[in-house]
């Protein structure tokens, strides 16, 4: 506000405030927070309805104002009273408040004058005057003169004998009360004046024997009608013709609207209040009905609130109605109630508990189905209220309700009867509704808060009941909740994890990984699936597995929250059920060519499959069953495990594939599972390479055996058959002939047919052996395989350059000293 505009306010002792379209406070002038009911509340950023409670209901009247569809509001006469302090007066104006002609938003400014010294001034004034006609009637006898005095009056005025009997009213009293001159005079005042405490006051002659005033007794008075004013009195004794008889003069101002404003006031001020400390609807209920009846002076209050039938309903009742009626019933039901002591029947109060009302019966059905307020001047004789009876038995007369509302939803209905007859009061209606409104939004919040506190409480239930570990963390890493089985899961308490990380329980052997991840998700990014690793208290590592996701407000991180799942025990089972298949598969391939084992895999049926060219190699130890005869049988097998499992790694290294060991005989071949054009090449190889390895084994071990070995090359048939202890096996010719180059053979020799030496004979060495005989195949012409081309003869084993006959007889001579040497042993 510019500061020449607030010079202008200076002479008037005005102060202000500036609010926005929301009632919260812009700017406020120095001296504004005295004309508060609340001034800590008076602050820029606060809602100046808390400061000043009468704006309470006065949202649409602003609102109106804001649009500039109503030119001001004001109220006038504001009393603020303390018992601490004296009475003290305000009115204040709003209007509509642009800062410049540029400005597009809309502002309310509100300007308070203090009105004190105005009214009491007035008072005083009124004191004065009255005071001043009551010493002028007192010394005047003229009876023209008091009646001038009387008529020119504005406030009622009425004379009465020491006993009470009315000899004089002015017009305004007439005015006031509703009667006539004729029908006062004569009449007793306790006609007038309801309040015997009063009276009583009054009659007290030693209270008045010096002409001293009563002033300004506010007192209950009634009409000819019945309704209910209030009048504020200053009342004097006036002497008589008579020695010692007095008269008294009452001297009344009406100030019934004045009252029913603060009464209606407080009756708002005071239901905010209440709401504001009550934590349930059923806390605030008495103290709001109680409030209202003492505010505005009835005697009963009633809450109603909309039920659906559904509630009150057996299972069975629930499915009939659903199936007759197809919706849900809504019905009233008083939820509470209160009256003045001794006020009601108990028959009364009984009675309402226990009755509903539907849609549009009663009074409160009615405010119920139009969603206002509704009056009733007197219940006993309206045919619309359905407890008339009771409550004429009861003495109750006037009666209006009101709704609750939030959002053109009736949450309820208040009801509040009188045991007068009561004319409607539209400013008492509007409060009303301004208080039911104040009432729906508490409601509706209160509804609100119980639904998420419980769906926070199932999720939470949730949550602690979940097998899988649940976390919430903040930006910086510190813990916010973790569930009952992350605690059991990692064994930190709860004051551990208060001052723990979670960096501090992270596993080294994933930190860097975590870190990345929890960076990644704090800057917005989705993770559906990760794995990480965590550290239990007693240093026991949890692996776990789940999704991260990341809370934003107003665009910046604020908290993580985890879902993990233990998976430690499953990782370890499946790194078990990993290392048994390897070794299911290495035994497997030891068993079975590796094509082979993958079509087994695929399905269990018969493997049988057609090679043309394969080169058999059989292979047999010379002299094994009289080596057997002097040795341990586990000697014996150590002794050939060492022989063949250099012949295995032979066959490795030269691609074969290795039959099977029957006994003292190693049987491989060549081109097949896998087809090779070198077949008997690698074949010949090996079988050379097989001497080499046996002359290297009887050196290093002392010993002198022999190996016989033949070969042939041809077709074979080759795969597995049977359901159980699969071998991989070959039938055909071919093995037949190959088997018998192997038994007809000689020691230390490697004997081929002719087909396999048509194969080799370009890069091989040969010794022809000539036409053998052999078991059905009749003659045949073999070859001994002496070495490669490309290398010298004497390379070859000694055994292999010698006479076949010379060579036999050496090892059976070595073969037999053995044997003695052992048994010698053995004798001795």
């Amino acid at each position: 506000m510019n500061k020449h505009f607030k010079k202008l306010l200076v002479p008037r002792h005005l102060e202000y405030l500036i609010i926005s379209p929301d009632w919260i406070i812009l700017d406020i002038s120095s001296g504004v927070e005295r004309f508060a009911d609340r001034p800590d509340e008076v602050k820029p950023g606060k809602d100046v309805r808390t400061g000043f409670p009468e704006l309470i209901g006065t949202e649409d009247i602003l609102n109106a104002v804001l649009e500039a569809q109503q030119e001001s509001f004001e109220l006038k006469g504001i009393g603020r009273f303390s018992e601490f302090t004296s009475p003290f007066y305000l009115d204040f104006y709003v209007n509509e408040y642009t800062a410049d002609e540029e400005s597009l938003e809309k502002k309310l400014i509100i300007f308070f004058e203090d009105v004190t010294d105005k009214m009491l001034l007035e008072q005083s004034l009124v004191q004065s005057t009255n005071e001043s006609n009551l010493l002028l009637s007192a010394l005047s006898h003229s009876k023209i003169y008091n009646k001038q005095i009387i008529t020119s009056m504005a406030d009622a005025l009425i004379v009465t004998t020491f006993s009470g009997t009315i000899k004089t009213v002015n017009k305004a009293a007439q005015n006031l009360f509703k009667y006539s001159e004729e029908e006062l005079i004569g009449q007793q005042i306790s006609r007038l004046i309801a309040d015997r405490n009063f009276l009583n006051l009054v009659f007290q002659e030693q209270l008045l024997s010096n002409g001293e005033l009563l002033k300004d007794i506010e007192v209950v008075c009634h009409t000819k009608a019945g309704q209910k004013i209030f009048v504020e009195f200053s009342c004097s004794g006036l002497q008589t013709d008579i020695e010692n008889l007095k008269d008294f003069l009452y001297i009344g101002r009406d100030i019934t609207e004045r009252q029913r404003t603060q009464q209606r006031w407080g009756a708002q001020y005071a239901t905010a209040r209440i709401l504001s400390e009550s934590a349930t609807l059923e806390q605030a209920t008495p103290k709001i009905l109680l409030a209202i009846c003492e505010s505005v002076g009835w005697t009963v209050g009633e809450l109603w609130m909309v039920e659906n039938e559904e509630m009150r309903m057996k299972p069975e009742e629930k499915i009939l109605t659903s199936h007759l009626n197809g919706v849900r019933s809504q019905l009233l039901r008083c939820v509470g109630i209160w009256s003045r002591p001794a006020a009601v029947s108990a028959e009364f109060i009984e009675v309402s508990k226990q009755t509903t009302f539907a849609f549009g019966v009663g009074l409160p059905g009615c405010v119920w189905a139009n969603r206002s307020p509704h009056w009733m001047s007197d219940v006993a004789k309206d045919v619309n209220f359905l407890r008339s009876q009771l409550a004429a038995r009861s003495g109750l007369h006037g009666g209006f309700g009101f709704p609750i509302l939030s959002n053109a939803e009736v949450l309820g209905v208040m009801a509040f009867f009188s045991r007068e007859v009561q004319q409607p009061d539209e400013d008492l209606l509007q409060t009303m509704a301004a208080i039911g409104s104040q009432m729906g939004q508490f409601i509706k919040r209160k509804r609100a808060e119980a639904a998420l506190s419980e769906s926070e409480e199932r999720y939470r239930e949730l949550f602690e009941n979940a097998n899988d570990l649940i976390q919430s963390v903040t930006a910086g890493g510190h813990f916010i909740y973790v569930n009952r089985a992350w605690q059991e899961t990692l064994g930190y308490s709860q004051a551990e994890i208060s001052e723990l990380t979670v960096f501090d329980i992270i596993h080294p052997d994933c930190k860097n990984q975590c870190l990345q991840i929890f960076q990644r998700v704090m800057s917005g990014e989705k993770i559906e699936r990760v794995q990480a690793a965590f550290l239990s208290k007693k240093g026991k590592k949890i692996s776990v597995e789940g999704n991260v996701n990341c809370t934003f407000v107003e665009g910046k991180p604020v908290a993580t929250r985890a879902i993990f799942r233990d998976i430690t025990e499953r990782l370890q089972a499946e790194s078990e059920l990993r290392q048994e298949r390897e070794q299911t598969e290495r035994l497997l391939l030891n068993i079975l060519p590796a094509p082979i084992a993958e079509r087994l895999k695929q399905g269990p049926s018969t493997i049988a499959e057609n090679f043309a060219e394969v080169t058999v190699l059989f292979a047999d130890i010379v002299g094994f069953t009289q080596i057997a005869s002097y040795l341990s049988p586990i000697e014996l097998v150590d002794l050939l495990n060492q022989i063949f499992s250099a012949f295995d790694r032979l066959s490795e290294q030269h691609g074969l594939e290795k039959i099977k060991t029957i006994g003292n005989a190693y049987m491989v071949v060549g081109g097949l599972p896998n087809r090779r054009g070198d077949h008997a090449q690698a074949i010949a190889a090996m079988a050379l390479e097989m001497q080499a390895a046996l002359a290297q084994f009887n050196q290093e071990n002392n010993q002198a055996f022999s190996i016989r070995i033949g070969i042939h090359s041809g077709p074979v048939v080759a795969g597995v058959i049977g359901i159980k202890k699969f071998i991989y096996d070959l039938w055909g010719d071919t093995v037949n002939i190959a088997s018998r180059m192997e038994s007809h053979g000689l020691a230390g020799r490697i004997q081929v047919s002719d087909s396999t030496y048509q194969l080799l004979h370009e890069c091989y060495l040969f010794e022809e052996r000539g036409t053998i005989s052999v078991k059905g195949k009749g003659e045949m012409n073999t070859y001994f395989l002496l070495g490669r081309k490309d290398q010298d003869c004497c390379e070859i084993p000694q055994i292999q350059g010698e006479n076949s006959v010379l060579g036999v007889r050496e090892v059976t001579q070595r073969l037999v000293e053995q044997i003695e040497d052992k048994l010698r042993e053995t004798f001795e």
